[in-house]
């Protein structure tokens, strides 16, 4: 008696439609994802013609002024005096922290003048401005 041997069959997966799936997914991925570009207020920086850049933005903390008068520190709005309270806990936690002021060109001194006022008692001395290019 002759046994028929069963043909094994061959367990591939079909890959054929597997580029449209690749595609649909960084397509999906490209639509759905955020880019964030700015933590802070809408700010129009004052020209200064010579600027130079900082080395490195691992120990810079950003202060964001509104003309209005606003404050973010972080993304967060926050009031003038609680500014020493949160530059306080950020220097204690990294000692070369630079402070980088982002004010409107129309900000009233008098908050400038507060908010240097509260960054010193947080021992934060280390200030810089930021500005945009003249040329």
């Amino acid at each position: 008696m002759k046994w028929n041997k069963k043909k094994k069959s061959d367990p591939t997966v079909p890959t054929t439609a597997m580029p449209d799936i690749v595609f649909m997914l960084i397509f999906f991925f490209m639509v759905s994802s955020v880019l964030r570009t700015a933590d802070g207020l809408q700010v129009s920086l004052p020209e200064a013609r010579k600027i130079q850049k900082l080395e490195s933005r691992v120990h810079v903390a950003y202060i964001w002024i509104a003309k209005s008068g606003m404050v973010s520190i972080d993304g967060r709005l926050v009031q003038i005096p609680s500014i020493r309270n949160i530059m306080y806990q950020k220097v204690v936690a990294d000692p070369q922290l630079i402070v980088s002021i982002r004010a409107d060109q129309k900000v009233n001194m008098e908050i400038l003048n507060k908010i240097h006022k509260e960054l010193r008692e947080s021992t934060a001395v280390k200030v810089n401005y930021s500005t945009k290019s003249a040329a």
